[in-house]
């Protein structure tokens, strides 16, 4: 049965609210036991504040960021919809555990289009628990709390690709998961990794499948600018010359991280995770965000 995320969120924080309040309330009349109990009622009151009961109340925006990476955590396997808990963080991987949404085969998801990659992945994930009935309505709803501009996948999108792992980098209070590589400041290139799934193969993959690419795409789209400023007049031919010189930087900046990853391919890094996140993150930093 499809179902809408927002009334789903009006549910949770119904119970949120209710757990609160009857947390507070229970606090207070401890409280006001121990102050009958030591008579010290002149010196406290039983009444506390809201920012000191111990549980959170719903937060429209910080659950949606919540959904999101859950949803990347069960396209990485980390996560399962048919399993209770973490699903897998090491160890040995057991594909029965996953059913209903499969993870990526080969541990990369590429960030560079809202079509493709991570965001088609998680649009899909969203079609898959709610409903493919109410996938747009969903869809606009999650990019009304993330914001942006365009179109519902088109916000989703940008999220994904300039937020996600900022945020996901402070929860995880600065020894993120998943890891963001990038092909330097332009932002030409960008995909997500699981690191309990990484090995000395995926630098390659990520070349061979990935990079390599999408540099051939940009490459591509070079070509048909460059033969539309050929055949264009007046302000059109300003236009293309702006779309170019962006091209040619991007193209410059694909050419510099495919041969760092050519070069750490041949190296066949592996990682130990015993050593810590930011130690392994060391090995890989020349092609990480």
């Amino acid at each position: 049965m499809s179902v809408l995320i927002s009334d789903k969120y009006r549910e949770w924080e119904q119970l949120c609210e209710e757990r609160f309040r009857k947390l507070k309330e229970n606090e207070e009349k401890l409280n006001s036991f121990y102050i009958g109990l030591y008579d010290i009622g002149d010196e406290i009151t039983p009444e506390i504040d809201d920012s000191d009961v111990t549980v959170r109340r719903a937060d429209l925006q910080r659950d949606i960021k919540s959904l999101i990476s859950y949803a990347v955590g069960c396209i990485f396997g980390r996560y399962s919809l048919d399993r209770e808990g973490l699903c897998y963080a090491g160890g040995k991987w057991d594909v029965s555990a996953y059913s209903t949404v499969i993870p990526c085969k080969n541990n990369i998801m590429p960030l560079n289009s809202p079509d493709d990659g991570l965001t088609a992945a998680v649009e899909d994930f969203i079609s898959t628990v709610y409903g493919s009935d109410t996938l747009e309505e969903n869809l606009a709803f999650i990019a009304g709390v993330l914001g942006g501009s365009g179109t519902p996948k088109e916000a989703l999108h940008s999220y994904l690709r300039r937020s996600f792992f900022k945020d996901h980098f402070k929860v995880y209070h600065s020894r993120p998961v998943y890891w963001q590589f990038s092909s330097g400041p332009k932002g030409a290139f960008k995909a997500l990794m699981y690191l309990h799934r990484y090995d000395s193969s995926l630098i390659g993959c990520l070349n061979d499948s990935y990079a390599r690419p999408r540099y051939e795409e940009l490459t591509e789209e070079h070509r048909r600018m460059s033969d539309a400023y050929r055949k264009a007049s007046g302000a059109e031919k300003a236009a293309y010359r702006r779309n170019i010189s962006r091209l040619n930087t991007l193209l410059l900046e694909m050419e510099g991280f495919i041969a760092r990853l050519r070069e750490m391919a041949e190296q066949d890094i592996a990682l130990d995770l015993d050593d810590g996140v930011r130690l392994n993150y060391e090995k890989l930093k020349d092609i990480l965000e």
